[in-house]
């Protein structure tokens, strides 16, 4: 694959198949932690992170593990045991380094382990279908990532902004939420034709 083909796939996984707006992936944390924009970059980074580590060894053992040795049905199974031994790493060096951060992310960061973005894209990795080499897999990951942090980000401060907004009564809250990503995955797929 040639450096512009990178390139086009690194944009589209962060703006076309954005792993929340357009694969409805990561719904938890985009939810649960997009109340304060400090918050959403400390999870968008560990997001990041997980997500790169975790796929570039997932797809490391299902290269030279799984699929020689014709056992593929045990995907799910590793692919979650690397996830989970990945976070608790990064649990431990965000605690260590950042306790603010670690405060705020709160019973969130443990939930990277269940993140369903994660193992989604650990497993899409993998596909025949797409044919992935370790170059395309590391910019699809770090492209699909980097969507996730931007969009979060970009949630949360919107989210900021409606708490002092004049939102009606029966919107306060998750309906306005909810309406707000529904906007922006709208929004999201106008970039379908940019690439």
């Amino acid at each position: 694959m040639s450096t512009s083909d990178l390139i086009k796939l690194g944009i589209e996984a962060i703006l076309i198949q954005n792993v929340i707006l357009t694969q409805f992936l990561g719904i938890c944390p985009f939810m649960g932690v997009s109340k304060k924009s400090q918050s959403a970059i400390g999870m968008g980074l560990a997001v990041i992170f997980v997500m790169v580590i975790s796929s570039g060894v997932t797809f490391v053992i299902n290269d030279l593990i799984l699929q020689p040795n014709k056992i593929t049905y045990l995907q799910t199974i590793v692919f979650i045991l690397v996830i989970s031994g990945v976070v608790q790493f990064v649990e431990m060096f965000i605690k260590k380094t950042a306790p603010f951060i670690y405060k705020t992310l709160g019973i969130y960061l443990p939930l990277i382990t269940t993140n369903c973005a994660i193992l989604g894209i650990a497993l899409i990795n993998v596909q025949p279908e797409k044919e992935f080499g370790y170059a395309e897999m590391f910019v699809y990951t770090i492209g699909i990532s980097i969507g996730f942090t931007l969009v979060i980000y970009i949630f949360s401060t919107i989210r900021e902004r409606l708490e002092n907004a004049n939102v009606p009564k029966a919107f306060k809250g998750t309906p306005i939420a909810l309406i707000t990503a529904g906007i922006m995955s709208i929004i999201f797929l106008g970039f379908a034709g940019l690439v």
